[in-house]
């Protein structure tokens, strides 16, 4: 489990990216930062402006995308096919 206080701000811009993605599960970012749905949540509330952040769980209330158990078996990955191509959490065509 990765503290939030220990992220770097590359890290935590891309953790909020991946938020912000419908496609992306909460699962994905677990994987990659070791950060659960409420640890995302509080960072999210931390990081963003107020509005920002109703506006951000207004829509990810009742995603299905966003959770792996409730997402339909037809869509196996966590990023959009039209995505750029990221490995070690660092966009490659930047």
């Amino acid at each position: 489990m990765t503290n939030i206080n220990t992220l770097s701000a590359v890290e935590i811009d891309r953790i909020i990216e991946m938020a912000w993605e419908d496609r992306t599960t909460f699962d994905a970012i677990f994987v990659q930062f070791g950060l659960k749905h409420q640890e995302v949540i509080v960072l999210m509330r931390k990081e963003m402006k107020k509005r920002s952040f109703k506006m951000w769980r207004k829509r990810m209330n009742n995603k299905s995308t966003k959770h792996a158990a409730l997402k339909a078996n037809a869509i196996s990955r966590f990023k959009c096919d039209r995505q750029r191509a990221i490995s070690n959490n660092k966009i490659t065509k930047r």
